[in-house]
């Protein structure tokens, strides 16, 4: 028979490096966010279809060529999540949340969905870390969603990444912005890419976001949205870096930042890592303010702006480092009349708080040091008919030094790592 294989794109993470890797991103971004007040939600992997049509845009590749689009047995069409902010706006409309609460914080963090093409840090199920905040309309809270993205990455010591700003102003500006956009592509529209041909009819904003190099040549020929934005968007955009100076904040204005979603308004901004690890996938997270999404998805007028952080991204940038963590005790026994012993003793002190290994197998003691030093534990004792007797044995330590005559009642507080 032969064997069943991973789908392509979805990857298993295994212990011992990737699983570490993603729990210790996890645990220093909780952190931050719970220092800042945000709260975690967790929202199902699968929503309806539309969801995603009318909050993302019909008009997006993400909608058009790369959702995992199916009908279940009772005829709905659904589709597992590629982004998380929609299905967040659909979670704080069902629950009434703006009733509860005048400013809400949220995150989640899970696996994303996108058929599209693979390359370096980029796979078809992936890892988000989305962070929301729904309620306020100024500049303060783009600025300090900002600043936790940036405390985040300080939080898991990656340095070198840098923030680039931009705004793509809002339904009084952008329109006007468009057509010119439209009359200027068009002169070139025969050397654009077909899928920048198509964009120019239906989103000629995400031309500029192309990676194609002839169309990404054209496109530094075109008009900036700086030069067209209206007096409210400028004058926020000014606030926002404002702002972020104030807290020392280094960032960059790019002008050809669009993000690749309709909700996006003013704000938007991008984590750039210059590091070859990632190949061209440069971009470790970006996010931007979204004001029109809630009422577009059936909620109440409430602004929100908020960025997810690519986690696969951030592990390739964390590679190399020592995330795996070490057994405290590894517990092995002389002979088949003290395993029992062995057995208990191990089970007392992880009940105790340790980390204690063994081998259920058994086998020869020689066989079970060797089993001892592959698992990398601090600490080994062996456990024979005189250690029974005494209730005590010889705490041998792994990776250098001597061993010592340690009653097992002391065990706990001997072996408890250093707070």
């Amino acid at each position: 028979m032969s064997k069943v294989a991973g789908v392509k794109g979805m990857s298993d993470l295994l212990p011992g490096g990737d699983v570490e890797a993603f729990q210790y991103l996890e645990t220093r971004a909780r952190e931050v966010l719970r220092r800042t007040g945000y709260g975690e939600v967790r929202t199902p992997v699968l929503e309806e279809t539309a969801l995603f049509v009318r909050g993302v845009g019909e008009g997006t590749d993400i909608v058009g060529k790369e959702m995992y689009t199916f009908e279940d047995k009772g005829g709905r069409s659904l589709s597992l999540r590629p982004e998380a902010t929609a299905s967040l706006v659909r979670a704080y409309i069902e629950h009434s949340i703006s009733n509860q609460e005048p400013l809400t914080r949220w995150f989640c963090f899970g696996p994303m969905f996108r058929y599209e093409r693979m390359k370096t840090g980029r796979y078809r199920q992936f890892y988000q870390l989305d962070v929301e905040a729904f309620g306020v309309k100024g500049p303060a809270q783009d600025a300090e969603v900002i600043e936790v993205a940036l405390e985040i990455l300080r939080a898991v010591d990656l340095k070198g990444v840098k923030l680039e700003l931009n705004s793509i102003g809002d339904k009084e500006c952008r329109p006007a912005y468009q057509q010119q956009l439209v009359s200027y592509f068009t002169g070139f529209k025969d050397q654009l890419c077909a899928e920048c041909q198509a964009r120019l009819e239906r989103n000629p904003l995400r031309i500029l976001d192309c990676k194609n190099e002839k169309c990404r040549e054209i496109a530094r020929g075109a008009p900036k949205l700086l030069d067209h934005l209206c007096q409210p968007c400028r004058e926020h955009f000014a606030e926002v870096q404002r702002l972020l100076a104030l807290v020392g904040v280094d960032f960059t204005i790019n002008p050809w930042i669009v993000r690749g979603l309709d909700y996006y308004v003013r704000t938007a901004f991008e984590l750039i890592a210059d590091d070859p690890v990632l190949g061209t996938a440069s971009a470790v997270g970006g996010g931007g303010r979204y004001d029109g999404l809630v009422q577009s998805l059936g909620g109440p007028d409430v602004p929100g702006v908020g960025f997810a952080l690519g986690a696969d991204r951030l592990k390739l940038l964390m590679q190399g480092r020592a995330f795996a963590q070490a057994p405290d005790l590894f517990v092995a026994s002389v002979d088949d009349k003290s395993f029992d012993a062995a057995f208990a003793l191990a089970s007392k002190l992880r009940k105790d708080g340790l980390w204690v290994e063994t081998d259920t197998r058994g086998g020869s003691l020689k066989s079970q040091m060797k089993r001892a030093d592959k698992s990398g534990a601090r600490f080994a004792l062996v456990v024979g008919e005189r250690e029974v007797a005494e209730q005590a044995g010889e705490l041998k330590p792994l990776r250098g030094g001597e061993p010592r005559r340690v009653p097992f009642a002391e065990l706990p507080v001997i072996l408890r790592p250093s707070p």
